[in-house]
């Protein structure tokens, strides 16, 4: 079977545990997302844990994550953490270890990242994912209609964004790889940011849910529209919890 080529997040917020008459434990967290793998784990190319969800039911939580990042390996998909860590030296430099270490319980194939403290504040973890062979995802034009005040700021004549864009390319250019990609939300009707000389990947969330839908990937995107990894959450989860309601929502998006 063909894997959609969409990214599937793993999002456990009580409201969905609740509807899927799950108690908001750790143990309903593993019910949650085993069904999800179970259903869809051959279907989809990507999956991406909000590490937030699991982290607020403490060590519990943690081995739940651990669990899951493994079962998506065991299915033959790939894994996106969503964690969005970015702080400066030792600090990062243990985030990077945490998430893209190759022996690190929590290794996945790709971690979010936020470059709001210097695009070069993130030096330790792309340097560990370029050295064993994973992928960074970098805010850049997020989502949420607030992300805006800051990331649209003018930065020396280009937007913060801008700089990110160009900055993650600049990092690919030097290393000849596509090891940096983005977050560029598909929410908005004009993206903001030009990447027309973007050759990395691009994670675009807000599809479902937040209003966007895959017909608007080629027209928000261009001709980056081919690097884009669509995300889609709450808009299949919802399905839930039958295994064939995950299924069918999962088939409207790859239709």
């Amino acid at each position: 079977m063909e894997r959609a080529a969409i990214c599937v997040g793993i999002d456990p917020h009580p409201g969905l545990l609740e509807s899927w008459n799950l108690p908001t434990t750790a143990g309903g967290l593993e019910i949650f997302s085993h069904k999800v793998l179970e259903s869809l784990g051959e279907r989809v190319a990507w999956f991406k844990p909000q590490s937030a969800f699991f982290e607020a039911y403490g060590s519990k939580g943690i081995q739940v994550l651990e669990r899951v990042l493994q079962e998506i390996r065991a299915c033959g998909a790939r894994s996106i953490l969503d964690a969005k860590r970015g702080d400066i030296g030792s600090t990062m430099t243990a985030y990077a270890q945490a998430y893209l270490a190759d022996d690190a319980p929590l290794r996945a194939d790709a971690l979010t990242l936020s470059p709001y403290l210097g695009f070069d504040s993130l030096k330790p973890a792309l340097d560990l994912a370029e050295s064993t062979k994973r992928t960074v995802f970098v805010l850049a034009r997020t989502s949420n209609p607030e992300g805006g005040s800051i990331q649209l700021a003018n930065a020396g004549g280009k937007s913060v964004a801008q700089a990110i864009v160009d900055s993650a390319q600049a990092w690919n250019d030097a290393h000849g790889s596509k090891t940096v990609g983005l977050v560029v939300g598909a929410t908005h009707a004009d993206i903001g940011v030009d990447l027309t000389s973007f050759s990395g990947p691009i994670l675009a969330p807000g599809i479902g849910a937040q209003g966007a839908t895959m017909a608007d990937i080629p027209v928000r995107f261009g001709s980056a529209a081919g690097n884009v990894l669509p995300m889609v959450g709450r808009a299949i989860l919802g399905g839930g919890p039958e295994l064939s309601g995950l299924r069918d929502a999962l088939e409207k998006f790859q239709n």
